[in-house]
């Protein structure tokens, strides 16, 4: 049996991504596998972080006569135990591993008072000047001023200004 080392297709339409297997050279692309040797995502950015590779099995495959593709040479080539790229590709898996660190947005430019808050204000002196006449109306001004919101505190950046 001819044994290839070669990449799988395991990604979806317009987002390829890719393992790495021993195989059998008639086996078709995506087909039955050997073992799994490593994975390339070439939707990574870094292009020195986008393949993972397990050295000592792919070495073991290659000294006992497995051929590997065009695209897997190259890749062995680059990132492989003596490659020509190593120390980037060290230093930009190190990198991802890290979290993302987002900037702070800082105080905000414009805040924006809510309309309710506002017409309240306006119409809070009209009916404090004139007395409810009956107990209806009392009842009446007394459910209004109930279900007027309050006026929210403003924030601490225009408390200071």
């Amino acid at each position: 049996m001819a044994v290839k080392i070669r990449m799988k297709m395991i990604g979806r339409k317009h987002r390829p991504c890719f393992r790495i297997c021993a195989t059998d050279s008639r086996a078709p692309r995506d087909g039955r596998v050997i073992e799994e040797l490593g994975t390339y995502d070439p939707s990574i950015a870094d292009t020195d972080a986008r393949t993972q590779m397990n050295a000592e099995r792919i070495a073991y495959w290659l000294s006992v006569g497995a051929q590997p593709s065009d695209r897997v040479s190259v890749l062995w080539k680059k990132y492989g135990p003596e490659g020509t790229h190593r120390q980037q590709h060290e230093a930009a898996v190190a990198k991802l591993a890290l979290p993302k660190q987002v900037p702070d947005p800082g105080p905000p430019t414009f805040v924006l008072k809510p309309k309710k808050a506002a017409k309240a204000e306006d119409a809070a002196p009209a009916p404090a000047a004139a007395a409810p006449a009956g107990p209806v109306e009392a009842a009446a001004a007394t459910a209004e001023t109930a279900a007027a919101p309050a006026e929210p505190a403003p924030p601490a950046a225009e408390a200071a200004s």
